[in-house]
């Protein structure tokens, strides 16, 4: 829980915020977020506090996953921009001093990428080995029962030479063989092209899924499976993710970043605590940032959060740090997960506890799941599962920025439809509400990166009684006492063994702070509030 590294990096002091681009800015009103409207929402990010931005795919792509089915790795699809776009977006941004970070697909490739064209071309094809192909079973049958992340099988039969090839999620989407040296040569080269560029980081998609065992083992039942959920769900993934070998690309990934000046790497892994402390790597060598989802499908319960933040925190490596996210593309937002009052207090605590924190873009105005109706649908996952509400849709509909046309996003109807009532809920009407969720946004952002017992401080938990979540940030003589109200009721703190006394620095309800407290706080519900303690 303490810190153990003197110099703090980038990385480590800042806040990354995530770009859907489809759903940012259009620039060209095709109803599609671009490049260049990324370039002119730069100050608004800069003003923000905003010190790293992480894009959502933005190469060459049939869109099948929406640029996670990616056919060339080195270049830029014509819906956001050229690469020129990419160059101008890349030196705007380190001109105001942030950070750039890009998506890398590791896994898979589009089924239209020239690498699976040859591999697919024939058996005796040199990338034959590229991509994971198996014969069927004597009776015809998928070599083995793995499924798909986006429904039915995880084998698609291929007639013209007579096997089976696997695609862990869209049969567009299918798996590349990291167990292939060349592979594994071609995808770090990948990497090298864009550092070489000046990009600062990746975010590495599905970092679990990039060895599969080399037996091709049957996964075992899933004996929790429930009927609502996705029917990936129906088995556990034991060998067809998370296998041990992963750890030699991860570390392989490293070695390429570290030959630049403070490169780093984030990993989407979807894994419980302590297999996920294992993706640092044993001596803190593979990634920098395991992405840490806990926020995401935790119960909104202060005993089972205290719990699980604690687990995290204790379950780090020497040199590990912390990360928090409570959105993301994949995810329902936190505004629709808790509700528009506890989203104040969750953004408190994004920004509060130790470690980096990702801010999806939208959740700092309270955007919402938008309801998108069926024959709109256009996310994969609804498409391919209906009747389970799986799509991903209603989280990635566009940026809200003012009450004008289309909210601001593009004069002509975008991609995905908005709420109803943007005029009311956006950025321009926000930064006019002192009351309103950006201003609270900024003023968090504002104090964290202002004092170091909160951007790079120790964490330390404070005993309280539910619904209360307590706990304090500390660098050299400076503390914050962090109290969060996780209930619609009022709530009392009165330690027992436990007495302080300081000044509300920053609240939920901005008209109590400033003001003085001493050994006992009450909140309202859904208040948080950060106190400024005195030295003792």
């Amino acid at each position: 829980m303490k810190e153990t590294q003197h110099k703090h990096l980038w990385w480590q002091e800042g806040i990354i915020y995530q770009i859907y681009p489809r759903s940012f800015q259009d620039s060209d009103n095709d109803g599609i977020g671009d490049l260049p409207g990324i370039i002119q929402r730069l100050d608004y990010l800069q003003s923000l506090g905003i010190t790293a931005i992480w894009l959502s795919p933005i190469f060459p792509s049939p869109m099948a996953d929406f640029g996670y089915d990616i056919s060339d790795y080195c270049g830029i699809h014509p819906l956001f921009g050229s690469m020129e776009d990419f160059d101008e977006l890349l030196r705007e941004v380190h001109e105001r001093g942030m950070k750039l970070i890009l998506d890398l697909v590791p896994n898979h490739t589009s089924s239209e990428h020239p690498w699976f064209l040859e591999s697919k071309s024939s058996r005796t094809s040199p990338k034959r080995d590229w991509y994971i192909w198996k014969d069927a079973q004597p009776d015809g049958s998928a070599p083995n029962n793995w499924l798909a992340m986006f429904g039915g099988s995880a084998w698609e039969w291929d007639e013209e030479t007579q096997q089976y090839y696997y695609h862990a999620f869209l049969k567009e989407q299918p798996d590349l063989n990291w167990r292939n040296p060349e592979v594994q040569e071609a995808m770090l080269n990948v990497m090298r092209f864009w550092l070489d560029k000046g990009v600062d980081g990746f975010r590495v998609d599905v970092m679990w899924h990039m060895i599969k065992d080399s037996q091709f083992r049957d996964n075992p039942v899933n004996p929790n499976y429930r009927e609502h959920q996705a029917t990936y769900e129906r088995l556990i993934p034991a060998y067809s993710t998370d296998q041990p070998e992963v750890h030699d690309i991860v570390r392989s990934m490293r070695q390429v970043l570290d030959a630049y000046d403070e490169r780093m790497m984030i990993g989407e892994i979807y894994l419980p605590i302590d297999k996920l402390m294992t993706y640092y790597g044993t001596d803190s060598k593979e990634a920098h940032l395991p992405f840490n989802f806990l926020l995401l499908s935790i119960d909104w319960d202060a005993g089972k959060l205290a719990s699980e933040i604690n687990q995290y925190e204790g379950a780090l490596p020497a040199g590990g740090w912390p990360n928090w996210v409570l959105g993301n593309h994949d995810q329902p937002r936190i505004t629709s997960r808790v509700g528009q009052s506890q989203a104040r207090v969750a953004a408190m605590l994004l920004l509060t506890l130790r470690g980096t924190p990702t801010i999806y873009y939208g959740d700092e105005i309270g955007m919402r799941d938008v309801p998108i109706p069926p024959d709109e649908v256009q996310d994969p996952q609804g498409l391919n599962m209906p009747g389970l509400n799986l799509s991903r849709d209603p989280q990635r509909t566009p940026m809200q920025w003012n009450a004008g046309e289309n909210a601001g996003f593009s004069t002509e109807r975008p991609w995905l439809r908005l709420p109803d009532f943007y005029k009311r809920q956006n950025v321009e009407a926000q930064q006019e509400d002192e009351f309103g969720m950006l201003t609270l946004y900024s003023k968090l952002i504002r104090l964290r990166q202002q004092e170091p017992a909160l951007h790079v401080g120790e964490y330390k938990p404070v005993v309280t009684k539910s619904p209360l979540l307590g706990y304090l940030r500390v660098s050299g003589d400076t503390r914050f006492l962090v109290l969060l109200n996780l209930s619609h009721k009022p709530c009392y703190f009165t330690p027992d063994h436990f007495t302080f006394e300081g000044t509300i620095a920053l609240n939920t309800i901005p008209e109590r702070e400033g003001t003085s407290v001493k050994d006992q706080v009450y909140l309202s519900g859904d208040e948080g509030m950060v106190i400024r303690l005195k030295n003792s």
